[in-house]
């Protein structure tokens, strides 16, 4: 019994260690990355976003475009059919102060306040995170194809949040991120994969407000 009790006090012991420092590996990877994006002024990526829910029976993917000024929380989200890279479905704009989202299929644009708290979570917060409300620690690299991915797991300390872990793949090489695994309680997954990454492109202040121009005739709801 003795010896028992000894091998769990052992083991329990050890993987306290292996996980220290994991999380500590986990911050350097994160810190290099987050260091790098704030670096830039502006980030242009085309991503997929895959969504799957097996009970539900949902499966699908799309399409769509993010540019975000990284020294502010503007940012400007438009998003594509399945299967198209030129059907808008949705496009949501945030200037830092408010946000609009752009429904096509009901030609309407919900104006709300930008949530800027640590619960409100838009894809420009993929790079950064990890920096409030979550714990993180290093899993190990993944590869596919040829290349080399560093694993790391977040998991929010707040247990309100819709969502209990987000899984970030992240180049090794080009200390880039690759991916973004967002696990819904209601057992759904949100995938998002870069599929380009374009830092300091031109931009200006009106690509974060929105175009009434450019949606004649859709109805505008105020929810602030």
């Amino acid at each position: 019994m003795k010896k028992i009790f000894l091998y769990l006090i052992l083991s329990i012991t050890s993987t306290s260690a292996a996980l220290a420092q994991k999380d500590a590996e986990a911050k350097i990877i994160l810190n290099k990355l987050s260091k790098q994006y704030r670096s830039y002024n502006s980030v242009k990526t085309d991503f997929s976003l895959a969504i799957d829910n097996q009970q539900a029976g949902v499966k699908q993917t799309q399409n769509g475009t993010l540019l975000s000024a990284t020294k502010t929380n503007k940012y400007k989200v438009t998003l594509y059919a399945p299967a198209s890279l030129k059907a808008i479905t949705q496009e949501i704009i945030s200037d830092g102060k408010n946000q609009w989202t752009y429904l096509k299929e009901a030609n309407e644009v919900q104006l709300n306040k930008a949530d800027n708290s640590e619960d409100g979570f838009n894809p420009a917060k993929l790079f950064t995170i990890y920096e409030k409300g979550y714990k993180y620690i290093y899993t190990g690299l993944q590869k596919i194809g040829a290349k080399s991915y560093q694993v790391v797991d977040l998991s929010s300390t707040d247990e309100k949040t819709d969502y209990f872990k987000v899984r970030l793949l992240i180049d090794k090489a080009k200390n880039q991120l690759y991916s973004a695994k967002i696990f819904d309680k209601n057992g759904s997954t949100y995938t998002y994969t870069l599929r380009t990454f374009t830092p300091n492109v031109k931009v200006t202040e009106s690509a974060f407000v929105y175009d009434k121009k450019a949606h004649p005739g859709a109805e505008l709801v105020d929810l602030r």
